[in-house]
């Protein structure tokens, strides 16, 4: 954690260190993530190919790596939960459910969004 004062390009710099560090963190012990960060990796480069214009392309990307984004975000939620200790408690439930949940609706997001736009442009193809 960035010790109080770091301030300009040094705490930019610590910034990014503890950023990659959480990056391989998640690679290394959370198989969702490794599962979710391959297929954004393949979707990438299908943005392009299938996407028509730029704001496709984009939307396309945006909805793809949110996935990502949130599953990053669950990951912490869990960890902290799991850090408080191993017994059932209920808020502790609720709180692993509701990261589930937010990487549920953002994958469920990537579905409608790649379907419209997929869909749309083989309306116009047609």
């Amino acid at each position: 954690m960035a010790k109080p004062g770091n301030t300009g390009l040094y705490r930019i710099i610590k910034a990014a260190g503890y950023s990659a560090k959480g990056l391989c963190s998640a690679w290394r012990h959370e198989a969702a993530f490794r599962q979710e960060l391959i297929l954004m990796l393949v979707l990438t480069p299908l943005a392009f190919l299938l996407g028509q214009g730029i704001t496709q392309q984009l939307l396309m990307l945006v909805v793809a790596w949110l996935v990502v984004i949130v599953e990053v975000l669950n990951s912490g939620i869990e960890a902290v939960v799991d850090r408080i200790g191993p017994e059932h408690h209920e808020l502790s439930g609720r709180a692993k459910d509701l990261g589930s949940a937010a990487v549920f609706l953002s994958l469920g997001l990537t579905l409608v969004v790649w379907g419209s736009v997929i869909g749309s442009n083989l309306l116009h193809w047609w």
